[in-house]
C-alpha cells in the first residue's frame, strides 16, 4: 500500500538535511536577539522545535509546487485546533498574532488573476513558527509528477526523455522503409519539437510557470 506525503514530516526531515541547522535556531535565543516582525514573541517560552527558515520552506514548495502566503488569502476556515493553539500562543506570550503564513496547493487559496496546510507565525528574519497542520496528507507521487515544473532545466530534461520513448514508439517502416541511424535520430527531432511546441503551447496560453518562481506568489495564473 502506497502511503502520502506527510508535509509536516517532510518539513522537519528537509531541515535537518541543512548544514547545522541548530545554529540558525541558536541565534533567536541569544540575549539581546531582536526579531523584525508584527508579532511579538518571548522566544524562551517557543518550541525551538517548530521554528523553521525561510529556505527550508522554499525548498518545499518548490519541490512540490505549493503556495507560502497569507493566512486571509485561505479559501476554507480554520480547525478548531488551529484556533485553539493560536489563542493558547497569544495567552503565553500576551500579543496578538496578525502576521500568519500558510503552505498548501494553490487551489485553496484565494488567489488574483494577473491538500495539506500548514499554518506559521511569522517571528521575523525569515524565521517562521509552526503553529498547526491540518488536512489530507499530499499525494506519495506528488514530488515526481511536480519535478518537470520545478525549473527550465527539468522541464527540458523531461521534453528529452517523452521524445526518446515516442521516438522508439514509432513503428517500424512507417515513415520509411530504412531503418537505421540517420532515420531514427531524424525521427527524434520530429518528436523532440512536436512535443516541445506543445509543452510552449500549453505554457503560454495558460500562463504558467516555474516551481521556483510561484511558490511566494499570489497570482492564479502562474
Amino acid at each position: 500500500m502506497i502511503t502520502k506525503t506527510n508535509l509536516e514530516a517532510l518539513l522537519y526531515k528537509t531541515r535537518s538535511r541543512r548544514i547545522a541547522p541548530e545554529k540558525d535556531l541558536c541565534l533567536l535565543f541569544q540575549n539581546g536577539v531582536t526579531l523584525k516582525s508584527e508579532n511579538k514573541f518571548e522566544l524562551n517560552l517557543l518550541d525551538s522545535d517548530k521554528i523553521f527558515h525561510l529556505q527550508d520552506i522554499k525548498r518545499i514548495c518548490i519541490d512540490y509546487r505549493l503556495r507560502f502566503l497569507d493566512a486571509q488569502l485561505f479559501k476554507g476556515s480554520f480547525p478548531v485546533e488551529a484556533v485553539t493553539k493560536l489563542k493558547k500562543l497569544e495567552s503565553e506570550h500576551q500579543t496578538d498574532i496578525t502576521d500568519l503564513k500558510i503552505i498548501a496547493p494553490a487551489d485553496v487559496f484565494r488567489l488574483k488573476n494577473a491538500d495539506d496546510p500548514l499554518l506559521f507565525a511569522n517571528l521575523g528574519d525569515d524565521y517562521y513558527y509552526l503553529v498547526h497542520k491540518w488536512g489530507n496528507d499530499l499525494h506519495p507521487f506528488r514530488k515526481l509528477l511536480m519535478w518537470p515544473y520545478k525549473n527550465f532545466e527539468n522541464l527540458l530534461f523531461t521534453i528529452f526523455l517523452l521524445s526518446v520513448l515516442l521516438t522508439f514508439l514509432v513503428p517500424e517502416g512507417l515513415l520509411s522503409k530504412q531503418q537505421n541511424v540517420a532515420y531514427t535520430f531524424t525521427t527524434f527531432l520530429f518528436m523532440f519539437k512536436s512535443v516541445a511546441a506543445i509543452v510552449l503551447f500549453y505554457g503560454f496560453a495558460m500562463g504558467k510557470n516555474f516551481n521556483e518562481v510561484i511558490w511566494d506568489s499570489k497570482y492564479f495564473n502562474t
